[in-house]
């Protein structure tokens, strides 16, 4: 059975909201913001959680909203930098989706795992999620990534 635990970044993972005028610079089309995100959880912590999950059947996505009313360099660019954030911070992702503001995410993996968990900090997106269960990403993901690991190492 496919497995996905889905990522979304800006306020889960990453910190965009803690970027001095992050706001006006997303509306000026700076990518700037995505690129000096601090992380929201220590990253060699969560990476050494997440590689465990994965040698039990778990894959990593990153579904990321890309920012709104954008041109499309814009979303390329943010596209890359996203990628290159992920990448520096050594996040074990399997797929990553940069997909347009507001797309329901439920929709960019649907078909792809038979279950599926979503960690995100939006409660409209973890309303609409219908593929399985989803976590409050303003909570802390640590100890859930760390209670499921248990839970799997328990019953194997």
């Amino acid at each position: 059975m496919i497995k996905y635990l889905v990522f979304d970044m800006d306020g889960t993972i990453a910190d965009l909201y803690g970027v001095e005028n992050w706001l006006p610079m997303l509306r000026a089309e700076d990518s700037t913001p995505y690129a000096i995100a601090k992380p929201m959880y220590d990253m060699d912590t969560l990476n050494e959680i997440l590689t465990l999950l994965k040698g039990f059947g778990y894959r990593v996505v990153v579904t990321t909203w890309l920012a709104s009313n954008s041109s499309n360099k814009y979303s390329k660019e943010v596209a890359k930098v996203k990628k290159a954030w992920l990448d520096k911070w050594g996040f074990p992702y399997d797929r990553y989706y940069p997909v347009a503001y507001g797309t329901p995410k439920q929709n960019v993996t649907r078909g792809k795992a038979e279950y599926q968990i979503l960690f995100d900090d939006n409660d409209d997106v973890r309303a609409e999620w219908d593929l399985g269960y989803s976590v409050d990403a303003k909570g802390n993901i640590l100890k859930v990534l760390t209670d499921l690991l248990v839970d799997l190492v328990e019953n194997q």
